[in-house]
This record gives C-alpha cells, structure tokens and sequence, in this order.
C-alpha cells in the first residue's frame, strides 16, 4: 500500500493537514528576516573623513571646514574616503579651483563622521567598515551563507537520520541561542562568529518546513503546500522592511527579528513527525499513531487498521537503512537528478540574494524596495501554482529562472524592470523548492534537499561579494548575475517533469520511472 493511498483513507487535504501547513508557514516567516537582513544590518549611510579641530577653524561654518578639508567628486559631493593633508584656505575664495596639487590628499586619517538621519547605527558606523574596509561589510552577509551552507548539509543528513520534527526543534532554538548573542556582539570577530552559527541553525528551519508539509498532502494539494509555505516567505519579507524601519539601532534590530523564532519552538510541538519518514525508517508502530490522530481530526473515526492490515510491514526496500550524501550521486538517474538540481539551486539564490542586498539601487527608498520586493513576490507565487500544474514543473523552472537573468541584465538601461525581475526570481526560488521535494524519494529527500540547498547557499554567499565587481565596471554585476541565471536555468530542461507524480519512497522508484 503506497502512502498516497493511506491519506485518502484518513480524509486526504483535512483539517488535520491545513493545520500542519498553517504553522509551519509561521515558523517560516523567520526565515527572510535574518535571510534578507543584511541590507539594514550592515547599511553604509553618507559618511566623510573626521576632521580633527584646528584654531584656524574657530570662525568657520561647518560647510567651509568640509570645503577646504575634503576634496570633491566630480559631481560637487564630498569623497568619502579622501581629505586634504592640510586645508586649502584658497578654495574659500573659490571653490571651482583644484587643489594646488595631488600629493595633499590623503585616506581619511581620523575616522569617519556618518550621516545619523537614517540609521542609529549599523555595523558599518560600529566598525568603520567602509573605504578600505569595505569587503569585510559585504563579508558579513557571506559569512551568514557560508553558516547557512555547512548548515544544510548537517541538517539534511541528521534530519533524514533522526526525523523532521526533532531537528526543526534543535535548528529553532539553536536559533535563537545564536541570534541574541549576535546582537550583544562587542568585536567584529563575535558578530561574525555568531551570524555564521546564526545561519547554520536557520539552515534546518530552511531545509524541513516544506518537505514535512509536503509529506503530510496528497497528490492534489502538493503544489498548494508548496505555494502558501512559499506565501510566507514574502509575508516575512514585508515583516522585515517594518520592523527595520521601525528599529534603527542594529543591536535591537537582531533582538527583533531573533525573537520570532522563540514563539515558534513553542507552537510547533503540536506538529508530528511525517508519517513518510517513520514509515520508511520502520518505525511503523509511532506513524500509526500519527495517522490515528490524523484520521480522527479529520473526521474518518471508522479508521481503525492496524500497521499489518494496511501493509505496512510489506515494504523491504523501506525498511531501515543508513543513507547519506554518497547515494545521492550512486546510480544513474539521480545522478543526473542531483548535478542538474545543484545548477539550478545555485541559480536561482544567487540572483535572488543579489537583487535581494541591493535594495537602493532600484530608484526606490529601501525600505519601500523591501516592502515592494515582498509584495510583487505574491502575485508571482500565484501565478507559479497556476503555472506548474498546467504547463509543468520543469518549463516553470526553467524559463522563470531565465527570464529572471535577462531582467536583471536589462536593469542597466531600465531601473524600474528590477521590480519585474525580482518578481520572477522569487517564482523560481518557489518552484525550485516544490520541484526539487518531488525530485528525490523519502529515504534521500532531506540529504536532496541539504545538497541542493548547500549549493544555494554557496550562489547566496557569492552573491554580496559580486557587488564588489563594480570598481572593475559599474555594470559588471548586473551581468554577472544575469549571465549565471540564464546558464543555470537552462540546465532544468534536463531535469524529469514530476507533475501529477506520486512522490517516490526509495531509490528504485526513480530509477525505475526513467
């Protein structure tokens, strides 16, 4: 008896499943608030060099300081990493002249003076990350990635080996343990420490939300799970751009968007291990159990089979067996299921998370660019739940994540087509979740995941350094990103359609379809 046929015996799509969907789609809310919140954590404001006081200075404005202190761009704006080694009093008279000649300017020598007007503060103002260390700013968001990267593949190997349920548990307060001592980090090395544990936690919550929702659905509600688990993803995107621009200070800030993840471990241990994974790991007795629970809550209370009357002992090739990241690359099929899947995956979050960390350079204010990105993200996952169901998985895949490249590349010319662009990268990243959960079967499902999510996490930790491309060429980003999405989601034509697919339990059930 293959389990899509048990659910239809405990109600199908029932109150029991909608339930289960609805808090795990809260705990997903967590997600892009630490996902996407480098924008605002590490945020550079207008800043300039210090300028140390001299008694020459006594009847000065602050603007004549600046004027003979600080030498100009080419558009009147004062450079923000250079200062004048001595004032030049002559640019008083004039202040169309140039500096009497190259040899007196110099990198700031003082520190920096930082335009408050938006931000409190921000790790860049905390540790002067700006001008020669600027690389250590955009490090930060790497180094959260790289976390979230060694991450998916702990917790997609030990989900798989110890269950769903427990993990989601470990990586949530884990979570929080990690998230509040970033925010009361007193060096650079702390916080970066913390935010690279802070990422491999969230890396469970990331990796097992939508499998154990999806294991819990038939046939006809997969894509609906995938969708609205995908919903509140951009319900959290918005929360973000609230709370940021509520929270200035990113002390507090951290605090804010860490405290979530404690109302979740509370509320989710209402939720049962997936039945799937216990069934294929043999533990046969304790899903039992859950699907009793589930039929009566579902109002099916003549359901009263025993494990042996439906069958379940009467899988071998479920029965309990070490698996790991190896098989996932030890037969033909899913070889090619788990080259292909890596491609697209890293696709798809490294043009996502570059338009994500760009968020003023879209001629909109970034708290309305956050806001904006969350909201266009809901209409695009309504269109992936009409599109995937009729035109397929695999054509979903692939053109959203190409045309989400040649939005980004005609971004150079036409600003506003970000906003479009952004929109189609968020339906790829909904597909690519939805897809890649049908892809592999229950016994390597959370290893898929964790693989495919390890290359995600690699595009998103190589997303924010790209930006440091643009000293080479202003656009040279822009192409970069855009270049890699189109490659990248070319590759899912090779992938299988999985449209209207039971979801396979063992290796052999791929194998075997192909």
């Amino acid at each position: 008896m293959k389990f899509e046929d048990l659910l239809l015996e405990i109600g199908g799509f029932g109150r029991f499943q909608i339930l289960i969907l609805f808090v795990l789609c809260l705990a997903r809310i967590n997600l892009p608030m630490h996902f996407l919140l480098h924008s605002f954590l590490a945020a550079t404001p207008s800043h300039h060099c210090a300028i140390p006081h001299q008694e020459a200075f006594v009847n000065l404005t602050m603007e004549e300081i600046l004027l003979i202190s600080i030498p100009r761009e080419p558009d009147g704006t004062f450079r923000s990493c250079e200062m004048f080694s001595q004032p030049q009093f002559h640019l008083l008279l004039n202040s169309s002249l140039q500096p009497e000649n190259d040899s007196v300017i110099q990198n700031c020598q003082h520190g920096w003076v930082y335009d408050h007007s938006q931000f409190t503060s921000t790790i860049s103002t905390q540790w002067d990350l700006v001008c020669e260390q600027r690389g250590l700013n955009q490090a930060t968001a790497t180094f959260f990635f790289i976390g979230v990267t060694i991450g998916a593949v702990v917790f997609g190997y030990l989900s798989d080996r110890f269950g769903r349920k427990s993990m989601l548990l470990l990586s949530l307060v884990l979570s929080v343990v990690f998230g509040m001592l970033s925010a009361a980090s007193v060096s650079y090395s702390m916080l970066a420490i913390t935010r690279t544990l802070t990422g491999m936690a969230l890396s469970g919550l990331s990796l097992i939300v939508l499998p154990l929702g999806m294991e819990w659905v038939d046939i006809e509600h997969r894509t609906f799970s995938g969708v609205l688990t995908s919903i509140f993803w951009s319900i959290g995107n918005m929360l973000l751009a609230l709370i940021a621009y509520l929270v200035r200070e990113w002390h507090w800030l951290l605090v804010a968007v860490t405290g979530p993840c404690l109302l979740s471990i509370i509320y989710l241990w209402w939720v049962p291990e997936s039945a799937r994974w216990l069934i294929a790991n043999g533990k046969v007795k304790q899903a039992h159990k859950h699907l009793l629970r589930c039929a009566r809550m579902n109002g099916m209370k003549d359901f009263a089979l025993s494990p042996e009357d439906m069958g379940l002992y009467h899988q071998p090739t479920l029965m309990v067996r070490n698996y790991s990241y190896i098989s996932l690359f030890r037969t033909p099929v899913l070889r090619k299921i788990s080259l292909c899947s890596g491609a697209v995956w890293f696709g798809v979050a490294f043009s996502y998370y570059g338009m994500s960390m760009k968020l003023t350079g879209f001629g909109l204010n970034m708290y309305l660019s956050q806001f904006v990105f969350g909201i266009i993200e809901i209409p695009a996952k309504m269109i992936v739940y009409v599109l995937v169901n009729r035109i397929g998985r695999r054509q979903s895949q692939a053109w959203s994540l190409i045309l989400t490249g040649l939005c980004i590349g005609a971004n150079i010319i036409i600003p506003k087509l970000a906003i479009t662009g952004k929109g189609l990268s968020e339906a790829a990243f909904t597909t690519v979740f939805l897809y890649t959960s049908e892809l592999y079967p229950t016994v390597l499902r959370q290893n898929g995941m964790g693989y495919t999510s390890f290359t995600a996490r690699i595009g998103g930790a190589l997303a924010p350094l790209v930006f440091l491309l643009d000293d080479v060429w202003r656009s040279l980003p822009e192409v970069t990103y855009c270049g890699v999405a189109v490659c990248c989601g070319s590759v899912a034509f090779l992938l299988p359609e999985t449209l209207n697919v039971r979801l396979p339990e063992g290796i052999e059930d791929i194998e075997k379809t192909q």
